[in-house]
């Protein structure tokens, strides 16, 4: 860029978001040198709320002071976990993803300080967990282990699995590598054995619609692939208008001719029951509405209605 600029980046306070930032500082300089970033840290009401968060209106919680701070102008861009957006409804009017950065691992791990992997947990194990998509996979399919609802940032977690409040612990494996983590992950579990939330592993950027100044300086970090792949698993998410106890799992991939292809799961949150489609397409949106379609003819409505929120 030939005459230098600030771009104010708001953000969580913890670590992994602060973590995430430094990505997004680093990969701006390296294609804008002249540009200038600064960090606007936020300590968000989901952070401070220490209950369910469907009480604090779902997963709106942890972006909606960072929502307000765009529109108000008080940041430039915000910087959120995909999975943590609110998929039922749209971003807030005036605002925009200008880019969702190359997409990092999408699976769950198991953190056990035994070592041991989720079919060798004694009956009774309890699991710390405060997301409804693994409680509900992991009865389906370690029904001998008991969930237990814990919040807080991935540090705040792992230092109360240190504690003894819980046996071991399921977190998402990108996080813990953002944080430098990794290396305390005892089992990472497949697709399969358990469905990623929407939008895993993918972080997206955030801006006015009208700064264009900001889109086309972080439009180079956009990646097209995520950005296909996040499209279909969020227009999936929204045409299912799901909230924040559904347990919803979906994954979308880009297959070797171009297709994409859309996985997606609805379960009861005791895990008995279990909608499941997967389809093809080019059109991230026409593949994200199809699958969703698919799940609704299957009964997605009444097993999501049925869940209190």
């Amino acid at each position: 860029m030939s005459d230098p600029q600030l771009i104010r980046i708001g953000a969580r306070s913890s670590p992994m978001s602060l973590a995430q930032v430094d990505r997004v500082q680093s990969e701006l300089a390296a294609r804008h040198p002249d540009l200038r970033t600064e960090v606007v840290p936020f300590t968000t009401s989901g952070d401070r709320w220490s209950g369910a968060l469907v009480d604090l209106g779902g997963k709106g919680a942890f972006t909606r002071e960072l929502d307000e701070a765009l529109l108000a102008g008080t940041i430039d861009l915000a910087v959120h976990c995909v999975k943590d957006v609110p998929g039922d409804r749209p971003v807030p009017h005036g605002t925009v993803f200008a880019a969702y950065l190359r997409r990092d691992d999408i699976r769950d791990a198991l953190i056990h300080p035994g070592g041991r992997t989720l079919d060798r947990l004694p009956p009774g194990t309890r699991v710390g967990t405060s997301s409804v998509r693994r409680v509900a996979q992991l009865a389906q399919r370690w029904p001998h282990l008991e969930t237990v609802p814990i919040r807080g940032n991935a540090n705040s977690r792992l230092a109360k699995l240190d504690e003894g409040v819980v046996d071991a612990l399921m977190l998402a494996v990108s996080g813990l590598e953002r944080i430098g983590q990794a290396d305390r992950i005892t089992q990472i579990l497949g697709v399969e054995e358990m469905m990623p939330a929407v939008g895993s592993g993918t972080l997206a950027l955030q801006s006015r619609a009208d700064d264009h100044a900001v889109i086309d300086a972080v439009g180079a970090l956009n990646d097209p692939e995520t950005f296909r792949q996040t499209t279909a698993e969020r227009m999936l998410l929204h045409v299912l208008q799901g909230h924040c106890n559904s347990p919803i799992a979906a994954f979308a991939s880009t297959e070797p001719d171009g297709r994409l292809s859309l996985r997606a799961r609805v379960f009861s949150p005791d895990g008995k029951t279990t909608l499941d489609a997967h389809e093809w397409d080019r059109n991230a949106m026409a593949l994200g509405t199809s699958v969703a379609a698919t799940l609704l003819r299957q009964g997605a409505h009444e097993v999501i209605n049925a869940i209190p929120h």
